[in-house]
């Protein structure tokens, strides 16, 4: 492998020495394109709110890539495929005009993103098994039966949390210093993590069917308080065809976005991506960005911090606003 400063120049690109990635699969991914062009970069997970929240803005300098997160205009090299994350025109202007690099474009992850852009100068084949199923994942593409299945890369990409920094660290670093997927699913130090994956899921199931109740096509999860975690997908394959999209809540009331172990309140929005054109059918970041001003993310996928005075009264706002979405929609 070429070294990171002649790869980068060759490519046209900034050079880096730290990488701040979102935490999930794709970010995960993502991050560990960027560590093969500069295998010495220190890479940071993070997620929107600490970005928006300035939690993390000491480490954000010029010598810093971000990738699949809320666009900063301090740092260096900015990639992301949120449609929510883009910089408006003079603002991403003035980056570029200050000396920043920005990557923005609508595809299916922001790992393809990386990859499209490094893949040239870059030897990154041991991705290509990974690439399409992260493309699925984070664009809504994945199948109902594929997801009832549970491969391992969807406990892989489960298995992935800010609270277990270690494994994050280590699936990264396999990755990006190019180990097969096999290689990595079999990794005696990951193979743990999948299992515990795997168990999670059983008890994320077990709250989906005791704590969800459908209103008018939305189906309404309460996992907050439960100490379990899951995507729209887990939601949106136990309602079926009586669900167009999920809302589903997260955290504890005495949380924050600073103790990855007990996070803030947050709710999570998906569209039911394994019915015909069911992504299709409404922009849920309207919902996202209604009451708080750092929410966002897809039309399809978003999510907020749930705002005063509480969970309840969120929910009012949401579903009156969902109950107007067809009026929306023909304006």
């Amino acid at each position: 492998m070429a070294s990171s400063s002649k790869t980068l120049e060759k490519a046209g690109l900034p050079q880096f020495t730290r990488i701040i990635a979102d935490s999930d699969l794709d970010g995960l991914c993502a991050a560990a394109v960027l560590k093969a062009a500069n295998p010495d970069a220190d890479v940071h997970f993070a997620h929107a709110a600490l970005i928006r929240s300035g939690a993390v803005d000491s480490l954000i300098d010029r010598s810093t890539a971000m990738v699949d997160l809320p666009f900063h205009p301090q740092c260096g090299w900015y990639l992301d495929h949120h449609l929510t994350n883009r910089p408006e025109k003079e603002e991403e202007t003035k980056f570029i005009d200050e000396g920043g690099t920005c990557h923005w474009e609508a595809t299916p992850s922001a790992a393809r993103l990386a990859y499209d852009v490094l893949s040239p100068y870059l030897d990154l084949s041991h991705l290509e098994e990974l690439m399409p199923v992260v493309d699925a994942l984070d664009s809504g593409r994945i199948t109902r039966d594929e997801f009832i299945e549970d491969g391992p890369i969807l406990q892989l990409s489960r298995s992935l949390s800010l609270r277990e920094p270690e494994h994050m660290q280590h699936v990264l670093n396999l990755l990006s210093q190019g180990a097969s997927l096999t290689e990595v699913l079999q990794d005696s130090k990951i193979v743990p993590h999948i299992v515990r994956a795997r168990a999670e899921r059983a008890a994320a199931q077990r709250v989906v069917e005791e704590y969800t109740e459908i209103i008018d096509r939305l189906a309404i999860c309460r996992m907050d308080e439960k100490g379990v975690r899951s995507n729209g997908y887990l939601v949106t394959a136990w309602a079926g065809d009586r669900a167009d999209a999920c809302c589903i809540i997260h955290g504890y009331a005495d949380g924050s976005i600073e103790t990855p172990e007990r996070p803030a309140l947050s709710a999570s929005f998906y569209a039911n991506s394994f019915l015909k054109n069911g992504q299709g059918r409404y922009d849920l970041s309207r919902l996202a960005t209604a009451m708080d001003s750092t929410g966002g993310g897809h039309a399809n996928a978003c999510g907020c911090r749930i705002q005063p005075p509480g969970v309840n009264a969120n929910l009012e706002t949401w579903l009156k606003m969902w109950s107007n979405r067809e009026q929306e929609l023909s304006i």
